[in-house]
């Protein structure tokens, strides 16, 4: 009765410190998540965010800095955090530089029916 006893105190130790060995696991680098940080920072590079967002740009790419040294310092979850606001950073840099694109396409778009009316309108009167 006793050595049954034992052996469910072992089991329940054991069980427990393979628990808590799990929850304090560092886990896996989040190479995925990098991988993505980097293709939005590129993409909005693409989209001409040094010009038109470049603080918006900068942050991001600081944060993918920042999660790369995370990652060596074996911080996985907190590199994945940083690279998860890294992401967002460079979409809304990018989205943002297409936006003022489009605008400043509209613009001129305006400014070239407006000279048109006025070309229009000098000719008729002569």
């Amino acid at each position: 009765m006793i050595r049954h006893k034992n052996t469910g105190r072992t089991a329940l130790v054991l069980g427990l410190s393979t628990l808590m060995a799990a929850c304090a696991s560092k886990g896996t680098p989040p190479s995925q998540d990098l991988n993505a940080a980097e293709e939005f920072v590129r993409q909005a590079e693409a989209a001409d965010a040094r010009d038109f967002e470049p603080v918006l740009l900068n942050r991001a790419q600081n944060k993918v800095a920042d999660a790369r040294q995370l990652i060596d310092g074996q911080k996985y979850m907190e590199a994945e955090r940083v690279l998860e606001e890294a992401q967002v950073d460079a979409q809304l840099a990018g989205a943002r530089s297409e936006s003022a694109k489009a605008e400043n396409a509209v613009e001129e778009i305006n400014r070239n029916i407006e000279q048109l009316r006025r070309q229009i309108n000098e000719s008729q009167q002569q």
